[in-house]
């Protein structure tokens, strides 16, 4: 009778600590998506012609369209019932009650138009593009036409509650942040627009310092000192490709290259090449 008793009271405890485990997460989780941090001043620029001219392409070199869809409509790009639902929300409508100054926090801060920091924004990276550049994809986004509906808010799973608990996930503010505190290396002004390319459309996958990150469960992205063997044609078929020298298919590189950075112009890829070599020849 008593190890009976005794036996209750172990499985009432565990059952108790589970449950208080359950709640702590659910509360750690729910307030990193629902706190509203405090957004920093915009700091938007007329842009000149070429670049408004410039805004469409470059909303495919960034990766708006590839995740909110070809008229930015919202797409679902994150369907795993154990980790979250997670739409690109719908520009469109976003656009037409957001503020210029609401979108550039959107984009460069990660913090949603109403307050609330985003979830899979690489704001970590655009955080790093000027005044003119985001004021010229502002205006390459309101000029498309409303279309579709509003996409659902974030439904997280299970796991994505863990992840977010522990900090393993983060949300788009967080990133900035460490982003922020870890500078790519300047080379001078001959290697500046591969840097700045770079710091804005590769440090995403690549981590602050190139070196590589887990970019899905199980996925680690290279060290981009890599790219120093390449050299300027290899160079612009893994990024126009995702193809290595040996026509090796590069998985998520390959994905991003035929979705995004096919967009890039020759000067562009030639300038990230030279960047990327640059600092692979100056790394211990």
């Amino acid at each position: 009778m008593k190890l009976l008793r005794f036996l209750k009271y172990v499985v009432g405890t565990v059952a108790g600590l589970a449950v208080l485990a359950i709640l702590a997460i659910f509360i750690l989780s729910e307030r990193a998506v629902s706190s509203a941090p405090t957004p920093e001043p915009s700091r938007l620029a007329r842009p000149t012609a070429a670049q408004i001219a410039d805004g469409p392409r470059q909303l495919h070199v960034l990766g708006c369209v590839s995740c909110h869809g070809a008229k930015l409509q919202g797409d679902l790009f994150l369907d795993d019932p154990k980790i979250a639902m997670l739409y690109a929300p719908n520009l469109t409508l976003v656009a037409a009650k957001a503020t210029d100054e609401q979108l550039d926090h959107a984009i460069r801060q990660g913090i949603g138009h109403d307050g609330r920091p985003l979830m899979v924004m690489p704001s970590e990276g655009y955080q790093f593009m000027t005044g003119q550049e985001v004021a010229a994809i502002i205006a390459a986004i309101r000029a498309i036409p409303q279309t579709g509906k509003a996409t659902p808010a974030v439904a997280l799973g299970p796991m994505g509650r863990i992840g977010l608990a522990l900090g393993k996930f983060h949300p788009a503010p967080e990133l900035v942040a460490t982003f922020r505190a870890k500078p790519l290396p300047a080379f001078g002004p001959p290697f500046a627009l591969g840097r700045h390319i770079v710091e804005v459309n590769c440090s995403e996958c690549h981590g602050p310092d190139l070196k590589g990150q887990e970019v899905e469960p199980g996925v680690v992205s290279t060290d981009l000192a890599i790219a120093g063997a390449y050299d300027v044609e290899q160079f612009t078929k893994l990024l126009r490709e995702g193809l290595a020298p040996s026509g090796k298919d590069l998985g998520l590189m390959r994905q991003v290259a035929l979705r995004d950075f096919k967009h890039l112009r020759d000067d562009e890829i030639a300038g990230v090449h030279a960047y990327l070599a640059e600092r692979a020849r100056r790394l211990p």
